[in-house]
C-alpha cells in the first residue's frame, strides 16, 4: 500500500499527514489517563463528567465561530435536523464515551485501544445489512483479519488474567466502538451541510450536556471532593486527548482524505500499546501482538477499499 501525494505537493501532504500522526498518537493517551485516573479512586461516570466538562468552553466556542463562517451563515436548523443532531451526539460521544469509559474498568489500554480501532469494519457491517451495499472479497478479508485480531488478543488477555472481568469490559468497549459506527454512519445527511467542524462541536456539545446531566441524576453533580490529581488528568484528557486531536485529525482528513489519513492513523494502537508499557506497566504477548498486526490491516484493507461513492462517512 502506498499513500499517495496530493497536488498541494509534498511539503503540503507531510504537514497533514503530521496532523493526523500527531492527533491519532493525542487520541491514544486517553485510555491511559482514565486507567491513572482509576488510581485515584474515581468512578467512570463522574471521571467522564469531568471530561466533558471541561471540554465543553471549546466545542461552544468552536461551534460558535464556525457558524459564522460565510457558506453556513442562514442555514437554519429544522426540527428533523435537530433530532437528529440530538440522537447522532449522544449515540456517538454520550454512549460511546459512557460504555468506553465503563469497560476501561475491567480490561487493559491496550486491549481497549484494539477493540475501539474496529469501528471502520462495523461501519461496513452497518452498511451492508441497512442499505444493501455489498461486500466485496477484499472486504471479507478485511473483516476476517479484524475479528481474527481481536479473538487472538482477547485469548490472551483472559488467560492471563484469569477473570470473567474481561469479557464483560471487552463486551462495553465493543458497545463503544458500534455506537460510534452508529454515529458515523448517520451524520453523512448532516455533515455536509453543516461542516465538519460545526458538526462535530454541536454533537460533542449535546453529548456533554447528556452526561452532565446523567452525573446530576445519579450523583447530584458532586464533582469537587476528589484529588487534585483527578482535576489534573481530567483536564489533560479533555484537552490533550479530546479537543485537539478532534480537529487536528479533521483538518488532515480534509487535506489528504481519509484512506490516507487511516495508514498514517494506524500509529493509535501501537502508540497506545507503547504508552501503556511506560505509563502503567502493562505487558503484551506474542498473540497480542499477532491481534494487533491482523486488526490494523484488517482496519486498513476495509478503509482503502471503501467506494467513493455510497458511504455514510
Amino acid at each position: 500500500m502506498q499513500i499517495s501525494i496530493t497536488t498541494n505537493g509534498r511539503r503540503s501532504f507531510i504537514w497533514s499527514a503530521g496532523l493526523v500522526f500527531l492527533g491519532a498518537i493525542l487520541f491514544s493517551t486517553k485510555a491511559i489517563l482514565v486507567k491513572l485516573a482509576y488510581r485515584w479512586g474515581i468512578d467512570s461516570v463522574s471521571l467522564l463528567a469531568l471530561r466533558m466538562l471541561f471540554s465543553l468552553p471549546f466545542f461552544l466556542l468552536v461551534a460558535a465561530l464556525s457558524g459564522r463562517q460565510e457558506k453556513y451563515k442562514g442555514l437554519r436548523l429544522g426540527r428533523k435536523d435537530l433530532v437528529s443532531l440530538l440522537l447522532l451526539g449522544i449515540a456517538g460521544y454520550y454512549l460511546a464515551s459512557l460504555l468506553d469509559f465503563m469497560g476501561l474498568q475491567y480490561i487493559t489500554a491496550s486491549l481497549e485501544r484494539l477493540i475501539l480501532y474496529v469501528y471502520p469494519t462495523l461501519v461496513l457491517i452497518i452498511g451492508a445489512l441497512f442499505y444493501r451495499q455489498p461486500i466485496t472479497r477484499v472486504q471479507l478479508l478485511a473483516l476476517l483479519c479484524s475479528y481474527l485480531g481481536i479473538g487472538a488478543a482477547f485469548a490472551e488477555s483472559f488467560s492471563l488474567a484469569g477473570s470473567a472481568h474481561i469479557a464483560v469490559g471487552a463486551v462495553l468497549v465493543f458497545g463503544s466502538a458500534l455506537s460510534y459506527a452508529i454515529y458515523l454512519v448517520g451524520s453523512g445527511q448532516l455533515l455536509p451541510r453543516l461542516g465538519t467542524l460545526r458538526f462535530t462541536s454541536l454533537a460533542m456539545t449535546t453529548a456533554c450536556l447528556a452526561v452532565l446531566a446523567h452525573h446530576g441524576i445519579l450523583y447530584h453533580w458532586r464533582l469537587f471532593h476528589f484529588p487534585m490529581a483527578v482535576y489534573g488528568l481530567a483536564l489533560l484528557m479533555a484537552v490533550a486527548a479530546t479537543v485537539i486531536p478532534s480537529f487536528l485529525i479533521s483538518e488532515g482528513i480534509r487535506a489528504i482524505g481519509s484512506g490516507n489519513a487511516s495508514i498514517v492513523g494506524s500509529i493509535g494502537p501501537i502508540s497506545t500499546i507503547v504508552l501503556a508499557y511506560f505509563f502503567l506497566g502493562e505487558k503484551l504477548g506474542w498473540l497480542q501482538w499477532l491481534g494487533t498486526a491482523l486488526v490494523i490491516v484488517g482496519v486498513l484493507l476495509t478503509t482503502l477499499s471503501k467506494r467513493p461513492s455510497g458511504q455514510n462517512r
